[in-house]
């Protein structure tokens, strides 16, 4: 059984730093691969970053590339997102997600569990 359950999520200013942790209470966190997706109001579901079971292997979005980092840690069956330099832009709420995959997906439709999701909100 995955379950999964975000946290981190705050207000911030533009240009700060914040990071977000995804904790699943299940047992079987270091099989599957993880992401992170985000959703800001009106607008669909996107992708934001992914890791291979072992975290070896990461993808990002363009828009993330280079103010994001993805990692985890397993003995902790806890995913991370450490998000720098923020922008207004960055407004969402952050989700993560797991399948049984080898694939760094970044389709919404191919993750198999979701979090409840954490609020970022950055002002300018």
């Amino acid at each position: 059984q995955v379950q999964l359950a975000e946290s981190g999520g705050r207000l911030v200013q533009a240009g700060d730093s914040l990071r977000l942790s995804c904790v699943d209470s299940g047992h079987s966190f270091s099989t599957y691969g993880m992401a992170w997706f985000r959703q800001a109001p009106g607008k669909e579901r996107e992708f934001v970053a992914a890791i291979s079971y072992g975290g070896a292997t990461t993808k990002y979005a363009t828009s993330v590339q280079g103010r994001f980092t993805i990692s985890r840690d397993n003995s902790r069956n806890t995913l991370y997102l450490e998000m720098d330099d923020l922008k207004p832009d960055d407004t969402a709420i952050y989700y993560c997600a797991a399948h049984y995959s080898l694939i760094l997906n970044d389709l919404p439709n191919e993750y198999d569990y979701w979090g409840q999701g954490t609020q970022v909100t950055v002002s300018s």
